[in-house]
């Protein structure tokens, strides 16, 4: 994929208004309707640019689901902050869902994150991507936790990354069961949580004394 490790500043901007027009014509049109040429028209530049900064439409669609998925863990990060520094006594569950409820997707979030998925199936290349980036998130969103079980005092039954993997897999598959459903944002919201929250507090056990 193309390297992005070290852009100019002029090369960053382009490449977020690429990323902010993919994410209107995806959420318009969905991701496989979406052709190179309507994002660069709707950014307001050439094929060129777009393919200065992604190599294909599947390596945009994951730097936007990396961009929106580290939006949401910068505001779970936050309320990790004001959780610790307010003191409150809150169980795991009730925990995880106060954590999860800045963290709530729009629904071209979830397409795009389904998308992703399906097309990582069938192509190795992009699935060692996808799998790299789920490896990271896990390790961060681990270190909330692991800070959370020690101001909160329990014990988690598994790793703490690997706790936090299987809560992010419950949100995404409980979020896009939701949507097939056709439930309401309101009523996504509180599947999510709730299932999210059980599943978080069979996986530790409280510290006595």
């Amino acid at each position: 994929m193309t390297d992005t490790s070290v852009t100019s500043p002029r090369r960053e901007a382009t490449r977020q208004k690429l990323l902010d027009a993919a994410a209107l014509v995806f959420a318009e049109v969905g991701v496989d309707a979406a052709s190179v040429e309507a994002i660069c028209e709707r950014a307001g530049f050439t094929r060129g640019a777009f393919y200065s900064n992604f190599e294909t439409k599947d390596e945009l669609m994951l730097a936007l689901t990396e961009r929106v998925a580290g939006e949401k863990i910068d505001e779970v990060a936050a309320r990790v902050a004001v959780l610790q520094e307010r003191g409150e006594d809150l169980e795991p569950g009730a925990l995880v869902r106060r954590l999860l409820d800045v963290a709530f997707d729009e629904k071209h979030g979830i397409l795009l994150t389904s998308e992703i998925r399906t097309r990582a199936m069938r192509d190795p290349r992009l699935a060692r991507t996808y799998l790299a980036w789920q490896e990271g998130m896990a390790e961060r969103v681990g270190s909330f936790i692991e800070s959370l079980a020690e101001t909160y005092r329990f014990r988690l039954r598994v790793p703490a990354p690997e706790f936090a993997g299987l809560i992010m897999q419950a949100w995404e598959d409980t979020a896009a069961y939701a949507m097939m459903m056709g439930m309401t944002a309101q009523e996504s919201h509180q599947l999510v949580n709730d299932r999210t929250a059980r599943l978080a507090a069979a996986l530790v056990d409280p510290i006595a004394g």
